[in-house]
Parts: structure tokens; C-alpha cells; sequence
């Protein structure tokens, strides 16, 4: 497929692509001012197709054209009347494995331009939570809270893409869509928010149930609501359904009811989680049905967690996964993982921390045993996991809501896939074996150890310490053109040394009394992400700007220093 895009006359710009027969197109168009109509013609070998019209001008509408015949396909529109936010193609007996062509989209909305960059981000617009995380017909399936037409939050979408390896991503068609009404207008009102994804029968084979929050702001009796959908192909949604119009009743909860995640409980039935908040703290309800779809009986058990640690109001995006054995033993240790929303730590000032709490589940009552914090950067928010295989592996957003600005185009990344694994009373999350595959060159393995200064290419780099001793103090100090950065071990612990030389005095990210052995520091545009002792410790910040990292230098005594190029 190959495609431009050029202007023929003044103000009537033109895209133009080889398609083939079947091809799906989606297009979204806004009219410029009022009186105005937007308008979209679509040709084939100079034979009109389709010409989508609308009035509408705060909110971008949707259109759907498949070409019947292929050939040279031409996209035209006048700029003086018309705005076109993005149009893409696919085929979709092919669009798992090719994925979508990206046609035209606006310049701000395209992801930034870092093409040796290794983590996730969306094809367009703004891109948090992710959602539905799981595999389903031998892909890894990643749905994600999406708007497409602008890099900053609002109207909530759902995007998506698939993998093998969870490391290289497939782009596919937009997965679900906000109620009608809620995209009418540029307001954002609510939308699809966060939720989760359970294989499923299907009468032609194994088929995606996803659930997810609708939100629509000041709506009564409820804002927050649990709906359902379908989808028959991985790549689409049904038609949704409610499935949890109403808050139960009797607890004196908040409006907050939201973020779904469903799994299998150890007694095999469907187990539902959703964060909440009452007058004293965050709360975890518990939902389950005997419905082996899932799609209706859903019953309320009790609250399942509570916490109120450091000031949080609700609890955000829980997930629950069985650690070092199947969900059906009873031996079984259970990880219930959520974000603190709005919580402060006072001692380091980090904002919306996640906490992961080990403990017994029997499919009703969950009775912890210990708990900790996943991750010591703060910015690995919304960590959603799935048992892939024998063993549990989450991602989250690469950011924190404590950074976002509604007035600032804010382009973020997800995590690494990692890892969840008990080892005693301490959850690890080291990243997933096939992060090795991205190790593309040894930069160096002696000037580093040695206190020189490496420069690290394009900066996309794995850096691999063993310390003489564990423990041992050092300092990594890396040249970077936009923030002071480095990575410190003394007698106060494992910290991510970051300042962006704003007014503000910045949070201390710090994992106070570690001493590990071993450490693996991947550095990305727009992140760093530190991994000791297998994940241990795991400390994960976002980097304001895309600048990569020039070079680096250690202070102190290591028996061993690496560092990798990597690549996808």
C-alpha cells in the first residue's frame, strides 16, 4: 500500500493510496464553522464511492466506507469548510497480522517521532489506562483508554492493538466507541473509561467479552454504570450491554463505582472487581455470576479490601491475579493490585501510588497477609495483569495524573510488560524474558565500570549492574539535554534521581532501605525504568520531551557494567 497526500488547488487537499477490493476505510470529519458542511469524497480509479457529510462542528463524527473495488483511491476535501482528524485503512481478513495504514492524521496528534523507541504508544491523540489486557485466540490483545483527535483526555475511546511477544505491537482499528451523545460534543463529558477483557465460547470459536465503566458526568441516578460487549472477530465490539446499572445499596458510597476487572476465582465462577470510595477511604466490591458467559446474573458479594493510606479518596483500576500456582489451589497466594487516586506520600511527595496486598482468596473473602507498594518511580499507574501461560504479566501507563494538564498536549508511553512473581513475603516485578530480544548491540562492558563517560547512541539503552557487594553505594549520572537524571544506591536506599528544574520542588523517588545486588536500568525517550534484584525493587518516571539521554557515568565500585543498544 503506498499513499501521499497533496493539494491540487488552494484550499482542496487530497489523500491518495493503491487499495485493494474489501478495504475498510474510518474517517472522522468536523465542519470548520457554523453554516458549514464538511464533506469527504471518495473515489476509485476516478469512480465515486462515498462522499460523507456532516454538520457537526465541536465533535468529530465517525464514518465507516468499504470499497467494493480496488485500485488508485483519492480522499478529497476543501480545508476551508472541512476538517479531517484521521482516516486509516485496513483489510479485515488480514488486519490482525498487517494491522492498520494510517492515511492522514493532524500533526499534533501523531506520536512523537522517536522511531528507535522501544515502549507502546497509540498511532494518534492521547492514550492512558490500559484496558482489556489478555490473550485471546493466541495474541496478546491491548485495548487502551484512547481520544483520538487530540493528545490531552477527553471523550473516552477504547484503541487496541495485538502482539505475540507483547513487545511488538500491532496497530488495529478503534475497538469501542462512547455512547452516541457523548460524542456530539468537544466537552468531555465521559465516555468507554477502564475495564477488562475474558475469553469466552462462541458458536465459530473463542470470542472477546470486554467490560467496561460508562461515565457521563452529572447523569442520574448514576455517573458511573458497568457495560458489556462482544466482540466475534477481536477486532470490533458489539453492541453494549448494561450489566450493573446501580451502586449497592446500603454503604454509603461516593459516585465513584468503576474501572471492572474480571477473572476466574479459585471456585471457577466469574469474579468482578471495581473501585469505589465511601466516607472513610478507597474500597475494593466484589461482584460474581454463575453465567459462564458472564453476561448477566452479576451479584454483589461485599467489599473485598479497604484502604485510606495516604490520603487516597477511591481505588482505581484493581486487578486480582494468583501468584506461584493455579487460581484452584487453595495453597494459591492471591495479589490484589490498585491505584491510590490522589493519595500523597509525605515523606517523598510522590502523588497516586499503587499498592499491591497479598493475601488468601477463596472466591468471597480475601484476608491479606502483607502488602507493598509496586512500584517506587509512582509512574507505573493503572498496572493491569493476566495469567499468561503459568505466570502473571501487567503493564501500566507510563505517567502519573499528578504531571497531566488539561491545557498541555501530554504524549505518554505503557510500561514494559513485567513479570508478577511471590518470592516470600515480597512481590517481584521484573520485566518479561523476552525484553533480551531487544538487546540489539553491546555498547560497552568496561569504560562504564571504569568511570568514563559511555555516550549511549540514541539513547534507547539497557543498562545491566552487578555491585561488588550488595549494597554497595553508586551513583549513575546521565548527561540528559532536558532533566537532571541518574539512578543512586546509598544508605538511605534505591532512588531515581530526577529534577526538571521547574519551581516546584520535585517528589523524592526512593525505595527506602534497599540494598540490592543486581540492576537493570532501561532508558527510553520520555522514560526510565529500574529493575533490581528481579524486581524487587521496581521504580519506573516518566521523562517530560522525547531528548534522549547523551551519555553516562558511574561513581563507585561495580564487579560488572553493561550496557545494550536495544531495538525492536
Amino acid at each position: 500500500m503506498t499513499l501521499q497526500a497533496k493539494s491540487v488547488a488552494p484550499m482542496l487537499q487530497t489523500i491518495e493510496a493503491d487499495l485493494p477490493a474489501g478495504t475498510v476505510l474510518h474517517l472522522w470529519l468536523k465542519a470548520r464553522g457554523d453554516g458549514d458542511e464538511a464533506r469527504l469524497f471518495v473515489t476509485v480509479e476516478r469512480r465515486d464511492v462515498a462522499d460523507p457529510s456532516t454538520r457537526r462542528i465541536e465533535e468529530f463524527e465517525f464514518f465507516e466506507v468499504t470499497l467494493g473495488t480496488g485500485g488508485r483511491t483519492v480522499l478529497a476535501y476543501d480545508a476551508t469548510t472541512t476538517t479531517l482528524s484521521i482516516a486509516y485503512a485496513f483489510r479485515p481478513d488480514t488486519v490482525l497480522e498487517e494491522g492498520i495504514h494510517v492515511l492522514h492524521r493532524d500533526a499534533r496528534t501523531a506520536p512523537p517521532q522517536v522511531p528507535e523507541s522501544y515502549h507502546f504508544r497509540p498511532p494518534f491523540g492521547w492514550m492512558n489506562d490500559p484496558n482489556g489486557f489478555g490473550r485471546f485466540g493466541g495474541n496478546a490483545h491491548l485495548f487502551y483508554q484512547h481520544y483520538p483527535h487530540d493528545p490531552r483526555w477527553n471523550t473516552m475511546h477504547w484503541g487496541h492493538a495485538v502482539s505475540q511477544d507483547l513487545l511488538r505491537w500491532t496497530h488495529l482499528p478503534m475497538f469501542l466507541f462512547p455512547a452516541a451523545h457523548l460524542s456530539e460534543k468537544d466537552d468531555g463529558r465521559g465516555g468507554a473509561f477502564s475495564g477488562s477483557a475474558i475469553p469466552i465460547a462462541g458458536p465459530e470459536g473463542e470470542e472477546i467479552r470486554i467490560f467496561y465503566t460508562e461515565h457521563v458526568r452529572d447523569r442520574q441516578p448514576e455517573e458511573q454504570i458497568q457495560l458489556s460487549a462482544v466482540s466475534r472477530d477481536g477486532i470490533v465490539a458489539g453492541a453494549s450491554e448494561i450489566v450493573l446499572p446501580l451502586r449497592p445499596e446500603g454503604l454509603n458510597l461516593t459516585v465513584d463505582f468503576r474501572d471492572p476487572y474480571v477473572f476466574k476465582g479459585p471456585d471457577g465462577l466469574w469474579k468482578m472487581l471495581l473501585g469505589s470510595r465511601d466516607r472513610t477511604g478507597g474500597v475494593v466490591l466484589l461482584y460474581e455470576t454463575t453465567d459462564p458467559q458472564g453476561a448477566d446474573g452479576w451479584t454483589f458479594v461485599g467489599i473485598v479490601h479497604r484502604e485510606d493510606g495516604f490520603g487516597m479518596t477511591a481505588a482505581e483500576c484493581p486487578c486480582m491475579i494468583p501468584l506461584g500456582g493455579k487460581g484452584n489451589d487453595p495453597k494459591t497466594r492471591w495479589a490484589l493490585i490498585f491505584g491510590l487516586l490522589t493519595s500523597r506520600d509525605p515523606a517523598t511527595g510522590r502523588r497516586n501510588l499503587t499498592s499491591v496486598t497479598v493475601g488468601r482468596f477463596d472466591g468471597r473473602r480475601f484476608e491479606p497477609e502483607f502488602e507493598q507498594e509496586l512500584d517506587f518511580g509512582s509512574d507505573a499507574y493503572a498496572f493491569q495483569a493476566f495469567v499468561d501461560g503459568e505466570e502473571p504479566v501487567g503493564m501500566a501507563w507510563l505517567a502519573n495524573w499528578t504531571d497531566f494538564s488539561k491545557k498541555e498536549d501530554f504524549l505518554t508511553a505503557m510500561t514494559l510488560p513485567r513479570r508478577v512473581l511471590l518470592d516470600g513475603d515480597a512481590v517481584l516485578t521484573p520485566p518479561i524474558a523476552a525484553v533480551e530480544s531487544l538487546r540489539h548491540t553491546l555498547i560497552d562492558d568496561t569504560a562504564l565500570a571504569a568511570g568514563e563517560a559511555v555516550p549511549l547512541g540514541n539513547g534507547a539503552v539497557e543498562i545491566v549492574l552487578d555491585l561488588a557487594e550488595r549494597g554497595t553505594a553508586f551513583d549513575l549520572a546521565f548527561d540528559h539535554p532536558d532533566v537532571k537524571l541518574g539512578v543512586r544506591l546509598d544508605d538511605e536506599g534505591l532512588a531515581i534521581v530526577f529534577d526538571a528544574g521547574t519551581s516546584k520542588t520535585p517528589p523524592r523517588y526512593i525505595a527506602a532501605g534497599a540494598n540490592p545486588k543486581e540492576l537493570r536500568i532501561f532508558l527510553d525517550a520520555g522514560s526510565i525504568e529500574v529493575f533490581a534484584d528481579n524486581g524487587r525493587w521496581t521504580g519506573t518516571k516518566r521523562i517530560p520531551g522525547f531528548s534522549a539521554a547523551r551519555s553516562a557515568r558511574l561513581t563507585g565500585t561495580v564487579a560488572v557494567a553493561k550496557i545494550w543498544q536495544l531495538k525492536l
